[in-house]
């Protein structure tokens, strides 16, 4: 199954504020024990969204404004904290496919990297701007462009930066480490099959 190249994200997008968000945050640990992670959706800033009654605490993700949103604009240093691959897994199965912000930390990037979703730095002036339009007016349209690295909503485009290595994975279909392996598991024989030291 060949994987799809990303190089555009459009969709309506979902501020949250604040940094050095981590993993804990994001995705709390009670909800990482799962064999797959295919309910982890529920989990996503459970303790920020609800309280020991679990009744709503207002979060933007709780808002019917943002419904459907594509995209998550945050602040500096999103993802730091343990390196659990349950954070951005819950931020992907909630329906996001993109994350603006000022800085991620290394393994949440990756993480997210290797799911399909990119994570694209932009200045600290832009980003906010981009979040103080998207609390204005939640319907707004926000295309995020990987080719022209360049985010767009309104009237208004702001550059953002990716490493060049995630940014040709992503463009290129060659995102999913595992997915490339299956792909090319024909070649792969064959090499194994030539290795002098390997008795087959």
């Amino acid at each position: 199954m060949a994987l799809p190249a990303i190089t555009r994200i459009t969709g309506t997008a979902l501020p949250i504020e604040g940094a050095d968000i981590d993993t804990d945050r994001i995705i709390p640990a009670r909800f990482l024990k799962c064999v797959t992670f295919d309910d982890l959706a529920a989990g996503l800033f459970y303790d920020e969204r609800f309280d020991d009654q679990e009744q709503s605490k207002g979060h933007p993700l709780d808002d019917p404004a943002y419904q459907g949103a594509k995209l998550l604009v945050v602040g500096p240093n999103f993802g730091c904290g343990s390196s659990r691959e349950h954070a951005p897994q819950s931020i992907y199965r909630s329906g996001f496919r993109a994350i603006i912000g000022e800085s991620f930390a290394e393994i949440f990037f990756g993480n997210s990297t290797g799911l399909g979703m990119p994570c694209v730095t932009a200045a600290t002036a832009d980003r906010k701007r981009l979040a103080e339009a998207i609390e204005a007016n939640p319907s707004l349209e926000v295309t995020l462009d990987l080719e022209s690295m360049t985010a767009t909503f309104g009237d208004c485009v702001i550059a953002v930066e990716l490493p060049d290595g995630a940014r040709k994975a992503l463009t290129g279909a060659r995102w999913d480490s595992i997915q490339e392996l299956l792909d090319h598991n024909t070649e792969i024989e064959k090499t194994y099959s030539e290795l002098p030291y390997v008795q087959v």
